[in-house]
C-alpha cells in the first residue's frame, strides 16, 4: 500500500513541475502569455481531478467505502468552506483594489467626500466577511 501512496503523491507533483517547465519554454519561444496561463490552468485542473478521483478509487478498491465516505464527506465540507472563503476574499480584494484608489482620489479633491467614499471600500470588505460567514455555516452544519 505504501507504493501506491508514493505514486499518488509523486504523480501530481511531477505533472505540475512539468507543466511549469513547458509553459516557461513555450513563453520563451514566443507564445502568448494567455496561452501559457491557459496551459497552467488546464494542468491545474487535471491535477485537481487526479487528486480528487484517486482517493475515491483507492477507498472503493480496499472495500472500506462506507468508512471512507464519512472521511470524504468531511473532506468535501472543508473544501467547500475553504473555497467559499477563498473566492469571497478574492472578490473582496478586487473590489477594494478598485474602490480604495477612487476613494483616495475623491478625498483628495474634497475632504467632505471621505464618509461617502469609505462606505464603498467597506462594502468591498463585506464580501469577504460574507464568505467567511458561509464558511462557518458549512463547518457547523450537521
Amino acid at each position: 500500500m505504501t507504493i501506491l501512496n508514493c505514486i499518488f503523491l509523486t504523480v501530481p507533483v511531477v505533472f505540475l513541475i512539468l507543466s511549469v517547465v513547458l509553459a516557461t519554454k513555450s513563453f520563451q519561444k514566443g507564445k502568448s502569455v494567455k496561452r501559457s496561463m491557459l496551459t497552467q490552468l488546464i494542468s491545474f485542473g487535471a491535477v485537481f481531478a487526479f487528486c480528487m478521483v484517486c482517493p475515491l478509487v483507492a477507498s472503493a478498491a480496499s472495500g472500506e467505502a462506507a468508512a471512507a465516505s464519512d472521511g470524504i464527506a468531511m473532506g468535501l465540507k472543508y473544501l467547500g468552506a475553504g473555497l467559499s472563503t477563498g473566492i469571497a476574499c478574492i472578490g473582496g480584494g478586487i473590489a477594494v483594489g478598485h474602490g480604495a484608489p477612487a476613494a483616495i482620489g475623491a478625498t483628495a479633491e474634497d475632504a467632505k467626500n471621505f464618509g461617502k467614499a469609505i462606505i464603498f471600500v467597506a462594502l468591498g470588505e463585506g464580501i469577504a466577511l460574507y464568505g467567511m460567514l458561509i464558511s462557518i455555516l458549512i463547518l457547523n452544519a450537521a
